[in-house]
């Protein structure tokens, strides 16, 4: 084999893996650190403490129902507010257009306030229990929800309405087999932000006003300096994230994926 092609082949490995090759790295250099007295391991934990931490908070049962706290809170909070912005998307970006320019700077406004100082009001009204969280996770989804629903049914082209339209299609035809077909990347993409808000913001509320979860783990590891501990949350905190931000992205090519297949046949 030519040496010309020998090289590609390795320079293409090496770029393909690239990425590995770059956590690897980081996690070398992570577990070095320590021990050749770069930082203090009092500080910084290293991974190898880390996982070994992770092992026995499994072990000791605090791991699962922390996990099943945060993600049955995010879920509670997210698919209520997909229930309440997908709807009101439809409404607002089709058959009611002067009431979307009527009511679209108070949106606009209410999308831009910050959820932590709205903390306290949930409080008040809701109390410190379960509801406060769920509402400040309600809150902080439904705004890309809603949003990326709004443009995504005014960007669908209206010719495709007028001949489903000039076909005969029913009203139930028209929205399921043509509206809500064309509109769902839009919709798609506010749920994926959304649910990367959700969990964000979840880790937060928690660190506030809770008893378990991950967030809860966090703050207590840091009042207690505890720093194995707060180090283990944090790393399964961004693995779960990491794990629902892939499974978007597989359930997104599943099933908007031939919007994209259709534009690059296009062009």
């Amino acid at each position: 084999m030519p040496q010309e092609q020998i090289t590609d082949r390795r320079g293409g490995w090496l770029t393909r893996h690239l990425d590995k090759l770059s956590i690897l790295l980081f996690f070398a250099a992570w577990q070095a650190a320590p021990q050749l007295g770069g930082i203090v391991e009092t500080f910084i934990a290293p991974p190898t403490l880390v996982l070994k931490t992770l092992y026995e908070m499994f072990q000791a049962e605090e791991l699962l129902p922390s996990i099943g706290v945060s993600l049955f809170r995010s879920a509670t909070g997210f698919f209520l507010a997909a229930a309440v912005a997908i709807p009101l998307g439809f409404l607002l970006g089709g058959s009611f257009r002067t009431f979307e320019r009527l009511v679209n700077p108070v949106l606009r406004f209410l999308g831009q306030v910050n959820p932590f100082s709205l903390f306290p009001l949930f409080i008040l009204i809701f109390g410190i229990g379960e509801m406060s969280k769920v509402a400040m996770i309600f809150w902080v989804c439904i705004w890309p929800i809603l949003f990326n629903t709004v443009n995504g049914v005014k960007q669908i082209d209206p010719l495709l309405v007028k001949s489903a339209r000039s076909m005969g299609c029913g009203v139930a035809t028209l929205f399921f087999r043509v509206i809500l077909p064309a509109a769902s990347p839009g919709i798609f993409h506010g749920l994926k932000m959304g649910c990367g808000t959700a969990f964000f913001m979840l880790i937060a509320a928690e660190m506030i006003g809770a008893s378990a979860g991950l967030g809860w783990l966090v703050w207590n590891a840091q009042i207690n300096f505890q720093m194995p501990q707060l180090f283990a949350a944090t790393v399964l905190i961004s693995t779960l994230g990491l794990i629902l931000n892939h499974s978007f992205a597989l359930l997104e090519g599943k099933l908007v994926g031939w919007k994209q297949r259709s534009i690059t046949e296009n062009f």
